[in-house]
């Protein structure tokens, strides 16, 4: 599993025309399923995602997590996150989970990770989906687990 996160002031998810997920300041995560990721290592991102410390302390280091700050995380899945990219012009997607183990591993994320903070918001998943952000820093992660 791989999420690359962005630090944001703000961030939106749009479907057709309509806003279906935004937050303020917080994270914007781009999460991806591999065949082999199950819920422990769903469970083990979640707490990963909500205490990695990248919001900057009083005195101006990146001390605190986004649960620290309360703030928003918007999640929007992303298969092609674990594309194989190794070789050749053209990503491969053999690593990648299969759309319909991806989504109910997807639906386990959200209502886990909305049981442990109060504020997330999410795109829907296999849609095309715009998304817009105003990434603070910039400040860009990938996180594996």
């Amino acid at each position: 599993m791989k999420a690359l996160i962005q630090r944001v002031s703000k961030a939106k998810v749009e479907v057709d025309g309509q806003i279906v997920g935004q937050i303020k300041q917080g994270i914007l995560v781009f999460l991806g399923f591999e065949k082999n990721d199950q819920k422990p290592q769903v469970d083990k991102m979640i707490n990963k995602l909500l205490a990695y410390r990248i919001f900057a302390d009083e005195q101006g280091k990146m001390n605190l997590s986004v649960a620290d700050i309360n703030g928003g995380v918007l999640m929007v899945s992303q298969f092609t996150l674990v594309a194989d990219t190794k070789s050749g012009t053209r990503a491969g997607f053999s690593t990648a989970k299969s759309p319909v183990l991806a989504e109910a591993l997807y639906d386990y994320f959200l209502s886990s990770i909305k049981l442990a903070h109060s504020s997330i918001s999410s795109g829907v998943f296999g849609a095309d989906m715009q998304v817009s952000l105003i990434n603070d820093g910039p400040v860009t992660f990938l996180l594996e687990c």
